[in-house]
Order: C-alpha cells, then sequence, then structure tokens
C-alpha cells in the first residue's frame, strides 16, 4: 500500500474542486472564527468592567482563565483527532464551543463571566485540528507553507475582532439596542456564526485526501485502537515533541503575552494615547496574514537544501532572532527605533511560529495529531507562565509606587504608577526575551534518524513511499 499519493504538492488557492484545498479554505475560515469568538470580548472589556463591576483582578484573571482553559483543550484534541479524525473533531468543536459565547452575552455576575471566558479558550484548541487537518492533506515539499498559512490567516481572528466586534456592536445598536449591552447580542452573533460553521465543517470537509476515517477502518487503512495507543505512548516519550513544546511556548506564547500587555506598556513608556496604542498592536497582529506563512515557506525551503535537520537549523535562527529583538525592543526609549524593533518582533515571532509547525509533522507520521495538540498546549503554557510573570512583577511595583506617592496627589500617584509599570514590564521582556533564546539553542537537539532523512527526500522527489518504509518512532 502507498501512502500521500493524493496529498496536495501545491497550494494552488483557486483549485477548490480539490479536496486539500478546499479543507485548507474551510480550516482556515474555521480557525478565524473560533479566534474571533475566543478573543470576542477584548474590545468590549471596558463596557464589561462598568456592566458587571469587574476588579481589576478578575480582569487579568479573565485573560488568565481564557488561556488556561485552551491548554487542556489542545492536550485533549490532538488525541481525539488521531482516533476519530479532524471532521468530526472540529464539528462539535465549533458546535458545541459556541455555546460558552453565546451564554456570555447572558452573564449577570463575575463570577458567571469568568466560568464562560474559562470555556470560551477551548475553542482555542481548532488552531491543534486546523493543523493536523492541513498536515494529512499536504505533501512534504509544501507542508510547511500550507500549515502557517492556514494557522496565520485563522490568527487573524484575535486581531480582526479589535474592528469586527465593533461593528457587529454598531449594527446591532442600529436596530434599537442600547449602547451598554450592545456587547451581549455582538457575543451571541458570534457564537451563532461559529455554530454554523460546524454545520459547513461536517458537510463540506472530509479526513483525508483519501476519505474518512471511518471509511478507512472498515477497508483496513487504519491503525488498530491497541496500535493508536502504542503511537501516543510512543509520543510522550520522544523528547523531541517536548523540545518542540517548549520552542512554541517561547514563540506562539510570547506573542499572546507581548500584545496582551502592549497597549499599557506603549501608553506608560512612549505616552501613547490608548487609541494609537490599539492601532499599533491591532496593525503587528495583521501580520499574521503574511508572516506566519514566511515562517513556514522558509522551513520547506530549508527542508529542500539541507533535508529535516534545515527545517530544525531554520526555526533555531529565526527563534533567536525574535528574542533578540524582544530583548533589545524592552531597553529602547525613543519611539522611533521601538516601533522598528517591535515590528522586527513581529515579524520573527510569527515566522517562528510557522517554522515551528513545519517541523511537527515529520516527528512522527502516525500520531500528528497528538503531537499537534501537545505542542499548541506549549503555545498556551508559555502565554500562562509569562502572563503570570508580568502580571506579579507590575503589580507589586505600581503598588509599591501608590504607596510611596499617596501624599503627593491624584497626577503624582498616575505619574508614579505608570513608571513603574512602564521599568517593570521592561524589565520582564528583557528576561522573556533572553529565554527565548535559550529555547532556540535548546531546539538545536532536536535530531532525525537517516531513515527519516531518506524517506521523507523520496516523497520531496515525489516518489511514493511504501508505508512500511516510514517505519515506526
Amino acid at each position: 500500500m502507498e501512502t500521500q499519493s493524493k496529498k496536495a504538492t501545491s497550494l494552488k488557492l483557486t483549485d477548490i474542486k480539490s479536496m486539500p484545498i478546499r479543507t485548507f479554505w474551510i480550516t482556515s475560515i474555521a480557525f478565524f472564527i473560533c479566534f474571533f469568538a475566543w478573543f470576542g470580548i477584548v474590545p468590549f472589556m471596558p463596557d464589561v468592567v462598568k456592566d458587571l463591576g469587574l476588579t481589576p483582578e478578575q480582569k487579568w484573571n479573565s485573560i488568565i482563565l481564557a488561556v488556561t482553559g485552551t491548554v487542556f483543550a489542545r492536550l485533549l484534541i490532538g488525541k481525539l483527532c488521531d482516533k476519530y479524525g479532524p471532521r468530526l473533531c472540529y464539528t462539535y468543536l465549533l458546535i458545541i464551543g459556541a455555546i460558552p459565547v453565546i451564554l456570555l452575552g447572558f452573564v449577570q455576575t463575575p463570577t458567571q463571566f469568568l466560568i464562560c471566558r474559562l470555556f470560551i479558550g477551548f475553542i482555542g484548541a481548532s488552531f491543534v485540528i486546523t493543523q493536523f487537518h492541513t498536515s494529512i492533506m499536504f505533501a512534504p515539499n509544501i507542508v510547511g507553507t500550507a500549515n502557517a498559512t492556514s494557522a496565520g490567516w485563522g490568527n487573524l481572528g484575535g486581531g480582526a475582532n479589535r474592528l469586527g466586534m465593533p461593528l457587529i456592536a454598531a449594527a446591532v445598536v442600529s436596530f434599537g439596542v442600547a449602547d451598554e449591552v450592545a456587547w451581549r447580542y455582538s457575543m451571541m452573533i458570534a457564537g451563532a456564526i461559529a455554530m454554523l460553521m460546524g454545520v459547513v465543517y461536517y458537510f463540506f470537509t472530509q479526513d483525508t485526501p483519501e476519505g474518512n476515517f471511518t471509511q478507512l477502518k472498515k477497508e483496513g487503512k487504519m491503525p488498530t485502537l491497541k496500535k493508536d495507543e502504542e503511537s501516543f505512548a510512543s509520543v510522550l516519550k520522544d523528547y523531541r515533541v517536548w523540545i518542540l513544546f517548549v520552542v512554541y511556548a517561547a514563540s506562539f506564547g510570547m506573542e499572546l503575552t507581548v500584545y496582551g500587555t502592549m497597549d499599557d506598556y506603549l501608553q506608560n513608556t512612549f505616552g501613547l494615547t490608548r487609541t494609537t496604542a490599539g492601532n499599533l498592536v491591532l496593525s503587528f497582529a495583521l501580520m499574521n496574514i503574511f508572516a506566519r506563512t514566511l515562517g513556514g515557506f522558509f522551513g520547506d525551503k530549508f527542508g529542500k537544501l539541507k533535508g529535516l535537520r534545515g527545517r530544525v537549523l531554520f526555526l533555531a535562527v529565526i527563534l533567536a532572532v525574535e528574542g533578540c529583538m524582544l530583548t533589545v525592543f524592552s531597553t529602547t526609549t525613543s519611539i522611533g527605533l521601538g516601533i522598528f524593533f517591535l515590528i522586527a518582533f513581529s515579524l520573527s515571532v510569527q515566522m517562528a511560529e510557522g517554522a515551528t509547525f513545519s517541523v511537527v509533522p515529520f516527528i512522527n507520521k502516525k500520531a500528528i495529531g497528538s503531537i499537534s495538540g501537545i505542542v499548541g498546549a506549549g503555545g498556551n503554557v508559555g502565554a500562562f507562565l509569562a502572563a503570570m510573570f508580568l502580571k506579579s512583577q507590575s503589580a507589586l511595583a505600581e503598588t509599591q509606587a501608590i504607596a510611596a506617592n499617596t501624599n503627593l496627589g491624584e497626577a503624582a500617584v498616575k505619574a508614579a504608577q505608570s513608571a513603574a509599570a512602564s521599568t517593570a514590564v521592561s524589565g520582564g521582556y528583557f528576561l522573556i526575551g533572553i529565554s527565548v533564546v535559550v529555547a532556540a539553542g535548546l531546539s538545536l537537539a532536536i535530531k532525525f534518524s537517516t531513515e527519516d532523512e531518506k524517506a521523507t527526500a523520496l516523497e520531496m522527489n515525489k516518489i511514493k513511499v511504501p508505508e512500511y518504509a516510514l517505519g515506526d518512532k
């Protein structure tokens, strides 16, 4: 039996009759909608704080809970993809995940809000299914680019909500809904769209180029449950998976954390207005439309030149660049230089994310879902740890600044608090940047066997490889 004979060898985006290309579009759109709903409440937080009476602590906790929920969902969904296929997993995730999004429009207390934020975070697991589905639809010569592009376009949802959700709210208000509750209706609409996308996913995609998992299992072309369990056990024992876990924590995790704190940092450090700072952060988030694709593209290019080792080398280099750019940015006091290095950080961190998932599909071809889930969870673990670190640093510095200036008037207290927050977060960014460089060095420990290199080289040359030649990890 031969494998990968029906996988797409190019990313012809207009060829929607092709199952891999159609799946690429549908999974990218589904991922976009999930991210849009996941972070949909962010533009409305001032309204939520006022409506529900959230304290600053509760506001921070809502952000952390949304990231925390995703960690567990990503770990689980990868194994489910390997067992049941991406089509059913995405369908159920979209439909069930839409429920807390809709319920957010009905919350009346801070506790209810926090619970909904926790469960809304589960739809962040959509990333794992997106990467899994794209990985098994595209051949090795293009899989890095396809993975990075689908993920990058999906990540746009996390930035597009800053524009899209206020537009939905404006449309709702035009129908006579009061401004102060428009956020509730907006979230319900976002949830309904996600639920509808679940139906689309079920009817217009299939698990693999050859067919759905249920069909392939009946034909004896899928591994048995025992082999599934053995494969998952081998994944947990593979050190390379855990290195990539750390690498993704150092890339996607840092992107989430830095962008989540950048609005306030730009205001406190460079004196920008909230609108200007918000627009800058939005523009960096929108770089996902091409930056992440570049990471996957160059990963594929280095793969053609230097084999699987070439993919790892590029990943290490771009990750090191990311860390250096964040470290230098943290020491910058000039707004011009600050924006320059922030752009460089945005470009390199998103390329590092794409490069990571140009390596993932080659670790263990029989457990791509499980590996994607573990590595994807690493991003959220990194975001959680970095957010907790910055929160503790900033909260302590601000508390001390307030205590030291209470007798000098409100203006003096605010100025001291702003300066303290800026200094604390700057120091935090510096240390985070150093940790990213360390992760880059760690990534070089990822090795591939000679057999893996040979099998991939044959596939890259479009020579069909017998399934037995791929071997087990």
